[in-house]
């Protein structure tokens, strides 16, 4: 009865093309984000922040990205991790040969560095689709790992290809602490979220879906396929290299190329399929899951292990993760292809007509 929208009368086209029409559940955001600036920051402890909550965050952000071009325009890539490495690498170079640049304007140009690769290698989209796109995004993870790996000017001439870095700040407010790196990421976050929301619900966003339903349909309604395609890989790429940036600088703190692997392309691929694609509550579904899931396999095997009497191993905890992961795309993939945002969704709508049959 408590998620009813009785008496929400809208008014005005402005009230009905509220991004939380209901006001339960802009109450519910609200509180929500408040609950996360203030309140856990004052309850969780550092392991709290550097094994769960930061990871989370940033993985977040890169789902975001990934949703964008799977979810809402259909474009398959598994070049994720490229387009992080391209964010994190440009903003290093920026960062460290332009010494004073604000990290936010360095974070900026590193996400602009990786659209513009972005672009580059969804240049194929124009001709091929599925499978076919799929393979070429894949070569864009090939190419920026065997880039930053030989091509020593992009690590600062390092010898073993690592970098790191330091003394970072915003406003003069040093991002050191492990509660500071979290209030960070998770501003950028609300504001990266935000902005693709509004995005996907504007022209832009309604052009990607219309492609992604069907392209030939798309482009006799006048719709471009090319900008379509071409903006959505801008615009998701950008968004990943802004992950990447800050997966990098706050969360690593010092890299190689082996932290942008195809393994965390695939891992990207798997939040969107598990969270739901063109969801953008699916995109923190997904990482989440992601993100915490390791981490209680790792806690629950063990005990589950000494009830039985046989003792796991880390190696057998290892793969443990990885079956466990491929079952639950398989299953995701048959039972409900939309994900927890469907369930979510299904949720919500019981609710909304409880206690009344439906």
């Amino acid at each position: 009865m408590f998620y009813r929208e009785n008496g929400q009368f809208k008014t005005t086209y402005r009230s009905d093309q509220q991004i939380f029409p209901i006001a339960q559940d802009r109450w519910a955001v609200l509180l929500l984000v408040a609950a996360a600036f203030i309140v856990v920051p004052a309850l969780s402890s550092g392991y709290m922040f550097r094994a769960i909550l930061i990871p989370f965050l940033i993985m977040s952000v890169a789902a975001l990205g990934v949703n964008i071009l799977v979810g809402y325009c259909g474009q398959i890539s598994l070049g994720s991790g490229a387009f992080m490495a391209v964010g994190a690498y440009a903003a290093f170079n920026f960062f460290v040969r332009l010494p004073g640049i604000p990290m936010l304007l360095a974070m900026v140009l590193g996400g602009l560095c990786a659209s513009i690769f972005g672009i580059l290698f969804g240049l194929p989209s124009l001709r091929v689709k599925g499978l076919y796109l799929a393979v070429a995004t894949l070569a864009a993870q090939f190419f920026a790992d065997w880039m930053f790996l030989r091509v020593k000017w992009f690590t600062n001439d390092a010898p073993s290809g690592s970098v790191s870095v330091s003394g970072l700040q915003v406003f003069g407010w040093p991002i050191e602490s492990p509660t500071s790196k979290y209030l960070f990421c998770l501003s950028i976050l609300v504001v990266l979220a935000l902005l693709a929301k509004n995005l996907v619900r504007g022209a832009v966003g309604r052009e990607w879906m219309a492609i992604r339903d069907m392209d030939v349909a798309a482009a006799v309604i006048g719709i471009r396929p090319m900008y379509a395609k071409l903006s959505a890989f801008a615009v998701s790429s950008f968004i990943i290299g802004v992950a990447g940036t800050l997966w990098g600088f706050v969360y690593l703190e010092a890299w190689e190329p082996a932290a942008f692997s195809v393994d965390l392309s695939f891992k990207l691929l798997f939040m969107v399929i598990i969270g739901g694609m063109g969801s953008v509550m699916g995109s923190f579904f997904g990482a989440g899951f992601i993100v915490v899931l390791p981490i209680a396999l790792n806690r629950f095997l063990p005990v589950l292990g000494n009830l039985v009497g046989v003792e796991i191993s880390t190696a057998g905890i290892s793969h443990a993760e990885l079956i466990v992961f491929g079952t639950l795309i398989v299953w995701f993939l048959i039972v409900e292809p939309h994900g927890l945002a469907k369930l979510w969704s299904i949720g919500k709508q019981k609710m909304r007509l409880w206690p009344f049959p439906h």
